[in-house]
């Protein structure tokens, strides 16, 4: 039981409080219900894109028949209802997407023979699927509808094998045999001899690609012939039941992280904006960490604490506020055309005109946002500093240790976590810029990735994606924007994600350090 006095005091230090907990309480609670939001408004709009949705025909007053995936409703001005459906099929009407007068539809019904098919070119078909050729009658075969499905199914399985025998043969021996021939000036009989007979089967494959194709008919009547080898997948949604949607949905979601993109990155996946998101990350803190801790140790432990350290501090300060437009200015400046032309000029001069190192690549981009993010590991590092005691130092001195044994083994280890944030700041701040980006390496599409299998294996000078800046170019840069939004918000969400692993990653490391000094000290 407390004493009388005590309470008295607790109480009377409750009511001097005020209101400012519950204020403070309140600001927390703001914060993340609005983080919540995002991540519910994100998660919605671009995961809910992978799910194959009902296709409907809808029959209009006019007789016109449409079909396709109805998006939203909204209610004009004038009282009247627009509805905007997904219709596809660009390469035949020379647009994707209707609005619909409500007052207009008839009939609306959801069949089940309705196909989808995902296309390399011309983006996806909506409509019915007529007949596969060579024709399944042949193989004495029904040619219903359930049977013409199942032989797309069947056709496409075969499609997609020889598809990746194709992509292997080309990257396992084509295209290093190509690489040793152009290299050599007399290339050896055998080595000509294997590049022939790759090339040969590279057409064999090509062929059996090319020797099926479909029938298609739109909603209004109108019938394409499709070669098969255009065809990425296909579906009925209307005939799916909730586990098959599901098994649809993960497969698309799959695909959307693992593949490239296509069709002006408004179709495919995003694997090499993703890569080249985590590999300039990874690359910036190797640089930025070391340069980081030695200015901060320098500044807090062995400079002089006079006015010009004073100045000097403040203006690492300021360097943080800096928009980070002048960085990417200030690195195609000096990274690109200084440094990077002055080795074109040493080391690839019967390159020239066309630049190595003189244009823009993950080198660059790298060093930039690594001299974006210095003054914030800088300042990190030193307020670890400043947090450990005098006499840890002086008891170290004491024993017997030297400034620099110091500073080893007592003062950097016990600095760690304090690292360790900063890194995470930087790594947070740099995974989400993009207009230094733009000036020093990052483009809209680079299908190759940075680091493959040829020597030097990690191609620094190479271009590279970010997702950041795929994000701006599918929402800015598009002609379709209605098929760019849903996937603006899954390469959002996308990013988020990264930028959580990657910090999760760095704070796991940060606990663990803190662990281990914690135990050695014990």
């Amino acid at each position: 039981m407390n004493a009388p006095g005590t309470s008295r005091v607790a109480r009377t230090g409750r009511r001097g409080e005020g209101g400012w907990p519950w204020l403070a309480a309140g600001g927390v609670a703001l914060s993340l219900l609005m983080v919540t939001a995002l991540l519910v408004l994100l998660a919605s709009r671009g995961l809910g894109h992978f799910w194959p949705a009902a296709l409907e025909r809808v029959t209009l007053s006019d007789g016109e028949v449409i079909a396709g995936q109805l998006i939203r409703r909204i209610e004009t001005r004038d009282g009247r209802h627009e509805w905007l459906y997904a219709t596809a099929n660009r390469d035949l009407d020379g647009r994707a997407w209707r609005w619909v007068d409500a007052g207009r539809i008839v009939d609306r019904d959801t069949p089940e023979e309705l196909v989808r098919l995902e296309r390399r070119r011309w983006g996806p078909f909506i409509g019915y699927l007529r007949a596969v050729e060579p024709s399944i009658a042949d193989a004495g075969m029904s040619p219903s509808s359930a049977a013409r499905w199942q032989a797309l199914q069947d056709r496409l399985a075969r499609t997609r094998a020889l598809r990746e025998r194709l992509s292997a043969l080309r990257a396992s021996t084509l295209e290093p045999l190509a690489d040793e021939i152009a290299a050599t000036d007399n290339p050896s009989p055998a080595t000509l001899a294997a590049f022939a007979k790759a090339r040969q089967r590279l057409v064999e494959l090509q062929q059996a690609l090319d020797g099926e194709s479909l029938t298609l008919e739109s909603a209004d009547g109108r019938r394409l012939t499709l070669p098969l080898e255009e065809v990425l997948d296909a579906w009925r949604p209307n005939a799916m039941d909730p586990l098959a949607k599901l098994g649809a949905w993960g497969q698309r979601v799959w695909a959307f992280l693992s593949e490239g993109p296509r069709a002006a990155n408004t179709g495919g996946g995003v694997w090499p904006a993703i890569f080249g998101t985590v590999l300039m990350v990874m690359l910036m803190s190797l640089v930025v960490t070391p340069f980081g801790v030695l200015a901060a140790v320098y500044l807090h432990e062995i400079a002089y604490q006079g006015r010009l350290t004073r100045l000097v501090r403040i203006a690492v300060r300021n360097l943080a506020g800096v928009p980070s437009i002048v960085y990417g200015v200030f690195g195609l400046g000096v990274f690109v055309y200084g440094i990077g032309g002055q080795l074109d000029q040493w080391l690839f001069s019967e390159r020239l005109p066309s630049p190595t190192f003189g244009t823009g690549g993950l080198l660059w981009a790298s060093l930039t946002l690594a001299l974006l993010t210095l003054p914030v590991v800088i300042v990190a590092t030193e307020e670890g500093l400043a947090r450990i005691p005098d006499h840890q130092r002086e008891g170290a001195l004491a024993l017997g240790a030297t400034r620099y044994e110091t500073l080893r083994r007592v003062v950097l280890p016990m600095t760690l976590p304090a690292m360790l944030t900063g890194v995470i700041l930087a790594v947070a701040r740099a995974a989400g810029e993009v207009a230094p980006l733009m000036l020093v390496g990052v483009v809209k599409l680079a299908p190759q990735l940075a680091l493959d299998g040829q020597f030097p294996f990690l191609h620094l000078d190479g271009k590279f994606m970010h997702l950041g800046y795929h994000i701006y170019s599918l929402g800015f840069q598009g002609d379709d924007v209605e098929s760019a939004l849903p996937l603006v918000y899954a390469t959002a969400l996308l990013l988020v994600a990264v930028i959580v692993v990657l910090n999760l990653t760095a704070i796991f490391l940060r606990h663990h350090l803190r662990a281990r000094h914690r135990a050695l000290h014990r």
